[in-house]
């Protein structure tokens, strides 16, 4: 490791930890951290989503003694691949590693990844998937099957040849990372694809073995949306970003708003209500589903909460209004010229959508 940890001034490698709720892990972080990297000159990120067990306060606490420990709280953000992204560019060292804060990635394992970048790799990668490594520290069978199903979508996705392309545990040359940095998504948990599909050329990857470790404290963050975010940011690499991700989500669930629609359309015709005020109904019932599912899914990172999500949701049904007004108009067009009310009603619906996202992103979801 002569060569791309050479002596110089300040540290040669930056350990970005990426974490939310992990207040119980940072001090077992950095004690482990300074036994698998003696001799080398390091230092540690932490990446904090504004946790409200104060993990920033602790990782703060050991800074005041430890100059090697930092601390980035973000506020009015969330999200793994982001806050990477967001350490690794505030990082000092020539060399970038990533890895979670709860303390299942082996760290012991830095010191072989990085000789492997100093053979030839382009990145290098933690991996529970070839011989030596193992996944058993999966807390259940659920995140077995996550971890399963998202390698296979990626592998039959992209054609990348990687064993265990959701790894959260990775090396790389902070040069690389600067070039790849403007092309990167940013968006879910998984940033080591974004980062392989993001490469104009093919780079070339190092696979090193590790056990992965049963979570010591807090609680897993690993649910089945990152299953469906993964996939996001798989279609979107596939469609060469043509698509916004945000757009396809927000799609997806105006999707299930028009089965919703349709729904109550149809069961409130049935108890003999006019197809205008059936329409309208669904329309509005269809907006509050909408407006939930975003929240939680859609927009999860800027989530509305207590009296801001009443706020949002009176926003989202003040400004959706209009394309309401026109989903209903353009209903009812349709179904006088004789088309049918299911038809007529999606193509309404279809409206609705589109004048629901714009609004959304500029109005009610934007950035805090």
């Amino acid at each position: 490791m002569s060569e791309l940890l050479a002596l110089r001034p300040g540290p040669a490698i930056s350990v970005i930890v990426p974490c939310y709720n992990e207040r119980d892990n940072v001090v077992p972080m950095v004690a482990a951290l300074d036994a698998a990297l003696a001799g080398l000159a390091w230092e540690v990120i932490f990446v904090d989503d504004n946790s409200p067990d104060d993990t920033s306060v602790t990782a703060r606490s050991i800074s005041h003694e430890d100059a090697r420990v930092r601390c980035i709280r973000r506020v009015g953000r969330r999200g793994l691949a982001s806050a990477v992204i967001e350490g690794a560019l505030s990082a000092s060292g020539a060399l970038i590693a990533v890895l979670d804060g709860d303390l299942q990635h082996d760290e012991t394992r830095l010191p072989a990844m990085f000789a492997a970048l100093e053979a030839g790799a382009d990145i290098a990668v933690g991996s529970r998937h070839v011989g030596g490594g193992s996944s058993q520290g999966l807390s259940s069978p659920l995140r077995v099957w996550l971890s399963s199903e998202g390698i296979k979508l990626a592998q039959r996705l992209t054609g990348t040849s990687l064993n265990d392309p959701m790894s959260g545990f990775f090396a790389l040359r902070r040069t690389l990372f600067d070039q790849l940095a403007p092309r990167l998504m940013g968006q879910g948990f998984k940033i080591l694809l974004d980062l392989v599909l993001a490469a104009q050329t093919p780079l070339k990857l190092a696979e090193v073995p590790y056990q992965f470790r049963p979570r010591r404290a807090g609680e897993s963050k690993l649910d089945a949306l990152v299953i469906f975010q993964f996939a996001g940011l798989l279609i979107d690499k596939v469609l060469h970003g043509v698509l916004p991700l945000r757009f396809m989500g927000f799609a997806a669930v105006g999707g299930v708003g028009i089965l919703i629609n349709l729904l109550v359309l149809l069961s409130a015709q049935h108890l003999g209500m006019t197809f205008a005020a059936a329409q309208t109904l669904g329309t509005v019932v269809a907006m509050v589903a909408n407006f939930q599912m975003n929240n939680s899914l859609t927009y999860r990172t800027v989530r509305l909460k207590g009296r801001r999500y009443w706020l949002g949701l009176l926003l989202f049904m003040l400004v959706c209004g209009l394309g309401g007004i026109a989903n209903i108009g353009i209903a009812r067009t349709l179904h006088a010229d004789s088309i049918t009310a299911a038809a007529a009603g999606t193509a309404g619906a279809l409206i609705g959508v589109v004048w629901n996202y714009a609004m959304s992103a500029t109005l009610v979801w934007r950035t805090q």
